[in-house]
């Protein structure tokens, strides 16, 4: 199928200030490009087309591609994460572990239904997976997962479940503990800002969303820093969501100074 869109390298975008008119082939026009696309697929609900061996993920191309590169580097002997959903994302992470010979998956959630369990246990990968059915925030479930967690483990927390900033800043100081130094805590969804504006979106997502959870998080917790080279691909879900956990103890009162 062919269309008759110009193929010139200029557009123009609506601002605030008005129209403004950016070269596709600057950082800028690039910039400005890579949240269109993330707002119209989003609307277009394209994380729902993939899938991952077999299994719905629920995540784009490009997070998918940057998430097997942090497992990948990190070699966690644990991942925690919070939502299930279908299992596409626990069966992604379970797949790196497992060509690295080592680690286990922890999946939470508050609902997992019949279908996506028996498919999550009747996969090749199932053994490397551990699911656990509640609420995240739960202190039963939060102390189920670190039961699961031995002394020395490096691990890796995602946080991709109940989206409000509440619940969200909730898990944070929940599992935040349970990231080891130079690991990370990946927040998913905090996308939810750029699309409140969308045909499905909410102005209410202006403030109550993970980015708010996060930024209010960073502000208490020096410990951990956002790491934007995981958001060089610039089509995300996760837009301030990869915090890595330093590799020393932060000095609070040398930084308060």
């Amino acid at each position: 199928m062919t269309t008759d869109v110009p193929l010139g390298r200029h557009f123009q975008v609506e601002t605030t200030d008005g129209p403004r008119t950016l070269d596709i082939y600057t950082d800028e026009g690039f910039e400005a490009l890579a949240q269109l696309w993330t707002r119209s697929g989003w609307e277009r609900k394209l994380s729902y087309e993939v899938t991952w061996l077999g299994m719905p993920i629920i995540q784009l191309p490009e997070d998918i591609v940057i998430l097997q590169e942090l497992v990948w580097k990190l070699a966690p002997d644990v991942i925690i994460e919070s939502g299930v959903a279908h299992g596409g994302a626990l069966i992604l992470y379970a797949s790196i572990l497992e060509l690295l010979r080592r680690g286990r998956v922890i999946g939470i959630d508050v609902e997992i239904r019949k279908y996506n369990r028996l498919a999550i246990e009747s996969h090749p990968l199932s053994d490397r997976i551990v699911l656990i059915e509640g609420s995240s925030t739960d202190p039963g479930v939060v102390q189920q997962a670190r039961s699961l967690v031995s002394p020395g483990d490096r691990v890796m927390v995602l946080l991709d479940s109940d989206h409000s900033a509440e619940h969200v800043s909730r898990e944070l100081e929940l599992y935040a503990p349970l990231v080891t130094q130079g690991s990370y805590l990946v927040v998913f969804d905090s996308v939810m800002r750029l699309v409140r504006d969308a045909p499905r979106g909410h102005e209410e997502w202006d403030k109550d969303n993970p980015l708010t959870a996060v930024e209010e998080f960073l502000g208490r917790h020096p410990e951990f820093v956002q790491d934007r080279a995981y958001e060089r691909l610039a089509v995300t879900y996760c837009q301030g969501g990869f915090l890595r956990r330093r590799d020393v103890p932060c000095d609070h009162a040398a930084r308060r100074g």
